[in-house]
């Protein structure tokens, strides 16, 4: 079965399965000399699978996770606590609601290219099968059984989940 064939099958599986927005983010330009904010703005859905965003005709490696809030002063210990908070106050002025989670910094990956042996982003064959590396220090496994597990969690998650 083709790495393309697989993610038929998980759409299939996943209809009607909630979905979480995935954005981009937009350096608005500048008017009279005076920067705006910067926003982001709604580029469609996905379905979230661990490393992956499967969309209605795409798969996508996954970026970022931000949920979408209001702009408040706070102080912060961090610089990447500070740049979180500038990234949920963006999805909340592109118009997301409050708490929303939305996706931004995702990648397009390329099914076919696996299926004639190159690596895209965290898909690659490996002995002739798809695999998925799902975490940067893992290793790679059979991508129909993440797909599977992945699925699985999304169309019944754990209690509490």
């Amino acid at each position: 079965m083709s790495t393309a064939d697989l993610f038929d099958e998980a759409r299939e599986r996943l209809a009607g399965a909630p979905r979480e927005a995935l954005g981009e983010l937009l350096a608005p330009r500048r008017i009279l000399g005076i920067a705006r904010a910067p926003r982001i703005v709604r580029t469609g859905t996905a379905w979230h699978l661990g490393a992956l965003l499967l969309t209605d005709d795409a798969v996508l490696a996954t970026g970022e996770i931000v949920r979408a809030r209001a702009e408040a002063i706070r102080g912060y210990t961090a610089e990447s606590q500070r740049r979180r908070a500038d990234l949920a106050a963006a999805a909340r002025r592109g118009g997301f609601d409050e708490g929303e989670t939305v996706h931004i910094g995702w990648r397009m990956l390329d099914p076919d290219a696996v299926d004639r042996g190159e690596a895209s982003g965290p898909l690659a064959l490996v002995d002739g099968v798809p695999s998925i590396r799902w975490s940067a220090a893992g290793g790679y496994m059979p991508l129909r059984r993440y797909l599977d597990e992945r699925v699985g969690l999304l169309l019944d998650p754990p209690t509490g989940a």
